[in-house]
């Protein structure tokens, strides 16, 4: 991960992904809020909203990706992957829940990750409307609100499973008999369970109020900044059978290793 990056470069790295924030930010909120033409991206049958914030965002991350690290890749989930020569690939989602964008609610945000020979180096959620913004260094994560002082996040390092609080998006975007028999079972050994949230939850679990999230169906886009985050914070992130979750698929995010065994022994025998 990190420790292939020497410590000036991943600073500099560090840096350009903050300062991507800061030029999405603008170009999202501008919409926020506001009547905003809404297109249906998927096939009759399903929704996947897609607004002019989220490509002019990404347009303008791109603009500026290409005057910093002009050899650098980068996958987008609006315009796909502009190739590079660098064995570096950012890669982002400019809204993160466009569904909660699209009806006023603050639970989305700026996904920028950042990717090494495929491995996350770094990840950065920016919330600009709320002014929060979450962010991993090089051996730990941090918060902080708008003009605010960086706080450290950490996990709840003695979450067991039975007073966890767990999250997930919503219960319909799991697909098929297995998947729902899977997310059911986990619900069914937690304390609380929430619905809603987006990579919002992931970043409510790095810092230690979120105990266990199961998705399914997500991109690399929706999850390489947030591997970073969680995982510096004292969690673990994988895929439901525990491989590496970069690629995206079905992922689970636990608070702690061992509440992340438990519940991948929930998921395996559901």
């Amino acid at each position: 991960m990190a420790g292939q990056t020497g410590s000036g470069e991943f600073q500099h790295l560090l840096r350009c992904a903050h300062q991507l924030a800061d030029i999405a930010g603008p170009v999202v909120l501008q919409h926020f809020r506001k009547s905003i033409d809404v297109e249906n991206k998927a096939g009759a049958g399903y929704f996947d909203p897609v607004t002019k914030a989220d490509r002019g965002a990404e347009r303008a991350i791109a603009k500026a990706l290409r005057q910093t690290y002009p050899d650098h890749s980068l996958i987008g989930e609006e315009f796909g992957t502009k190739p590079g020569k660098s064995p570096y690939q950012w890669v982002v989602d400019p809204i993160d829940g466009t569904r909660a964008y699209i009806m006023g609610s603050p639970m989305w945000g700026t996904l920028i990750g950042l990717l090494r020979d495929g491995k996350p180096v770094l990840g950065v959620m920016d919330q600009p409307f709320t002014g929060e913004r979450f962010w991993s260094d090089r051996q730990a994560s941090y918060m902080r609100v708008k003009d605010g002082k960086p706080k450290r996040l950490k996990t709840r390092a003695a979450a067991k499973l039975s007073d966890s609080v767990f999250a997930t998006t919503h219960p319909e975007l799991f697909g098929g008999a297995k998947e729902q028999r899977a997310m059911s079972a986990l619900k069914g050994c937690v304390r609380m369970t929430r619905f809603g949230g987006d990579c919002y939850n992931y970043c409510l679990l790095a810092a230690g109020f979120v105990d266990v999230i199961i998705e399914s169906g997500l991109k690399n886009f929706d999850i390489v900044a947030l591997i970073p985050i969680i995982e510096r914070a004292g969690g673990c992130v994988t895929t439901w059978t525990g491989a590496a979750a970069a690629d995206g698929g079905s992922i689970l995010a636990s608070a702690n290793p061992k509440l992340h065994e438990d519940a991948l022994k929930v998921l395996a025998k559901a």
